[in-house]
């Protein structure tokens, strides 16, 4: 129950309280984010009432209530008639003043409270932002809209909301499905190259183990450990890629009806690359544009080569499997790219190395085209 504290004065006393609450009234009308910190503020203490130990006052609390506009309310609470004392000989704007809070020029918003951490990060807790007629206050995770745009004013508050969070470093696996082809001397091998290159089943699958440490608002560093398994299917399946003497050999098999015909590769790469995302820069989260390039090296694991057929005027599949490691490169270095647009990321990596041991197969430069996810 509310209680006055004007009730034991003298009529002069009272003219005089109301003139000073008039003051502070028409002061509280030119602050409204201030207004609306303070309501938010009682509106937290509601919220951890039902949680937080209640406390025997001796002194039972009084209160000043003072109303503005149509439905404008503030309500100061106080122990004794000493704390109305001290209340009177407050300046409102000296308060207001001595907050410093700083306004960002650009997105309007206003931090009136942060906690500063050990490891040099912040976490706001309270932040006003106006634009236009529009104001939007945070606290912890609720959320109060005032809009003033039409005749009357709106009032919407939103408890629970959640707000995107981004971490300074983060741990997560991703999911590479590409297409495999390669260059010669800067161009797809033509058709009539017994090594040339059909883009659907010549399939990039890789595994991938990613660290992204956050440099700064909308900068990141990526980094991971990963599996790659290449698959490089032949254009003509009638050639069937062999281990000979000294090199690669691509034989013509003309006594057999051949139905597929592919190299296989398995590597272990290491990558790392920069990423700018201007989604986070801008605020809009996954919404923006993202883009990343950096280098990788891997490992060869193993390699092979398999060739499935039907004997001429038989029936049933077969498949030879040779292993023609001996001749590809046991390394591989290269170039990667990532280009996001909201949640849909594609890659692309070049070798700057030959597929082959260099005089031991044609001077093949892998390359690969495919989605993240």
């Amino acid at each position: 129950m509310q209680k006055t504290i004007y009730s034991h004065q003298s009529p002069p006393e009272k003219l005089k309280q109301k003139s000073k609450l008039h003051q502070l009234a028409l002061i509280y009308i030119k602050m409204k984010k201030y207004i609306l910190l303070f309501c938010l503020m009682a509106i937290v203490q509601l919220g951890f009432a039902g949680i937080m130990p209640s406390l025997d006052h001796s002194v039972a609390s009084d209160s000043i209530v003072v109303e503005f506009g149509k439905s404008g309310r503030i309500v100061i609470m106080v122990e004794s008639k000493e704390d109305f004392e001290k209340l009177k000989l407050m300046n409102i704007n000296q308060i207001i003043r001595e907050l410093d809070l700083e306004e960002n020029a650009v997105t309007g918003e206003t931090t009136i409270v942060e906690i500063k951490k050990k490891d040099g990060s912040s976490r706001q807790v309270v932040k006003v932002t106006e634009d236009g007629a529009e104001t939007e206050v945070y606290i912890g995770n609720m959320r109060l809209l005032v809009d003033e745009s039409g005749e009357n004013t709106k009032v919407r508050f939103e408890p629970g909301i959640k707000r995107n969070y981004d971490p300074p470093f983060r741990t997560y696996f991703n999911f590479d499905l590409g297409i495999n082809n390669y260059l010669e001397d800067g161009k797809f091998p033509t058709s009539d190259k017994p090594y040339a290159v059909k883009g659907w089943g010549s399939w990039n699958v890789g595994i991938n183990w990613m660290a992204a440490q956050r440099i700064s608002k909308g900068f990141y560093w990526d980094f991971g450990l990963g599996f790659q398994f290449y698959n490089f299917k032949f254009e003509n399946r009638d050639y069937q890629a062999v281990r000979g003497d000294d090199s690669i050999d691509f034989i013509q098999r003309t006594d057999v009806d051949g139905f597929k015909s592919k190299i296989a590769t398995t590597y272990l790469t290491a990558m790392t690359m920069l990423e700018l995302d201007f989604g986070k820069m801008n605020d809009n989260g996954k919404r923006g544009v993202r883009i990343a390039a950096g280098p990788y090296a891997g490992y060869r694991l193993g390699g092979h080569s398999k060739y499935v057929y039907r004997e001429l005027g038989g029936s049933g599949r077969q498949k030879d499997k040779e292993d023609t490691g001996l001749y590809l490169q046991n390394f591989r270095y290269g170039v990667r790219g990532e280009l996001g647009i909201g949640r849909v990321k594609f890659f692309t990596t070049y070798d700057l190395n030959e597929l082959f041991q260099e005089g031991k197969g044609p001077a093949l430069n892998p390359i690969t085209f495919g989605i993240v996810f």
